[in-house]
């Protein structure tokens, strides 16, 4: 019963210690996502752009059957 003394003091000084190296550890960059803005400039979604028309820019795909080329 007399460990109790000890180890409950330093199980809280434990949790605070590692709780400020995670906040450290957080605020310094360390969980920073290094792919991430590699694949989001690959999976670009945005459909203005050169090359497009107003229409295309716009994000209607839908095109008359006068638009519509057949062989």
């Amino acid at each position: 019963m007399e460990i109790l003394y000890l180890l409950i003091p330093l199980s809280v000084v434990l949790v605070f210690l590692i709780g400020a190296i995670f906040w450290w550890s957080v605020r310094s960059g360390q969980f920073d996502d290094m792919e991430g803005p590699g694949y989001r400039v690959l999976m670009d979604d945005d459909r203005s752009g050169p090359g497009l028309d107003k229409d295309d820019a716009s994000g209607d795909n839908n095109k008359n059957e006068s638009e519509v080329v057949r062989k």
